[in-house]
């Protein structure tokens, strides 16, 4: 627990000053009580149980007046909360080396697969929208809470040549802010248009270029990490061959303060993979994966099999349906602090009608 106005602390000194008081004026009743002629009738009359009784109200009241004066330090914690409405993107590679056989029956059918079973334990609370990525990026469903479109989706995917794994991750972003003109194809153009320069273009028809393209909108930087209603879960079994650098995408994510969970599916060690006639070796870029997932504030995992990439989705799924939250305090200490004063005032009145 910390505390938002912690210099408020200082007042709790004045407790044991108040309790000192009280004793104080406890002794001072006593040797100006009245005399009797026998001091059996009074202490009979009184017992153990009421001179114990004299003495709740006021430690009620000190109690009250402790709690209150921590609830105006403003006391605040990190509390596990249920989350509210979130929009999660799943970005899938479909890349060639998704029919590698290392993962039984192939990666695709047990990454679709265990895909189907994140879907299936998704809090209600959770939309999905899907993303596919190989040599470009599409996408392949709209956020939705949909669960029977979302499983529909997955059936879509089929694989392709080359592997943008930065293109993934900003139509994943495009997905996220529908309004901030997130436009991948005005990307790679810029990209392009930087490597023309670079071999001769004039710079005011590479400038002209660019101006006639739509650009992101710029928005404030925030904390990375910090968006609350939205994620990415990043699906990668290679590295990248085409498209941007997914470190630029994960730029834009962390200052939009969208958190990227990288997954890599596969073998770190890499393997040999055949098809169409081709031979190609697959290797997963963990590195790359791993620095996109700790500058948006994420996490990466590593799944070497169809029951690990399981595994990591449910790990998942409990997270997005318990959400870990910094919430103030304060108003639960003053509804404590006001309980103890009516308590103690109740009591009070109860046995010394006062």
């Amino acid at each position: 627990m910390q505390f938002l106005w912690p210099q408020l602390l200082w007042l709790l000194l004045a407790l044991p000053l108040l309790a000192a008081a009280y004793l104080y004026v406890i002794s001072r009743r006593k040797k100006t009580a009245l005399l009797y002629g026998s001091l059996a009738l009074p202490r009979a009359a009184l017992g153990p149980r009421q001179r114990l009784r004299r003495h709740i109200p006021p430690l009620l009241l000190l109690l009250a007046l402790g709690t209150a004066l921590l609830a105006c330090a403003r006391p605040s914690a990190t509390v596990t909360l249920p989350s509210d409405t979130l929009t999660l993107v799943l970005a899938m590679d479909v890349s060639r080396s998704m029919e590698a056989t290392d993962v039984e029956p192939d990666r695709l059918t047990a990454a679709q697969q265990a895909a189907r079973d994140l879907i299936v334990d998704l809090p209600a609370s959770v939309r999905l929208g899907i993303v596919s990525f190989a040599g470009t990026a599409a996408v392949v469903l709209p956020p939705t809470s949909n669960r029977r479109d979302m499983l529909d989706a997955l059936d879509r995917l089929h694989l392709q040549r080359g592997t943008a794994t930065g293109s993934g991750l900003f139509q994943a972003l495009a997905v996220l802010f529908p309004d901030d003109g997130i436009d991948l194809e005005a990307i790679l153009f810029q990209d392009d248009a930087a490597r023309t320069e670079l071999q001769g273009r004039p710079l005011d028809e590479s400038a002209a270029l660019n101006g006639g393209r739509k650009r992101p909108q710029e928005r404030p930087a925030v904390e990375p990490g910090s968006y609350r209603h939205g994620a990415v879960i990043l699906l990668s079994d290679g590295r990248r061959t085409s498209g941007p650098d997914p470190l630029d995408a994960a730029r834009m994510a962390a200052k939009r303060g969208v958190r990227v969970y990288s997954v890599g599916f596969g073998s770190p060690q890499g393997t040999y993979g055949t098809g169409s006639l081709l031979s190609y070796y697959m290797q997963l870029d963990e590195p790359s994966l791993r620095a996109v997932a700790t500058m948006t504030g994420g996490e990466y995992f590593q799944a070497g099999s169809a029951a690990d990439l399981s595994q990591v989705y449910r790990k998942l799924s409990s997270r997005f349906a318990l959400e870990r939250k910094e919430t103030e305090l304060s108003g639960l200490f003053a509804a404590a602090s006001v309980l103890l004063l009516v308590a103690a005032c109740a009591l009070s009145m109860l046995w010394f009608r006062r």
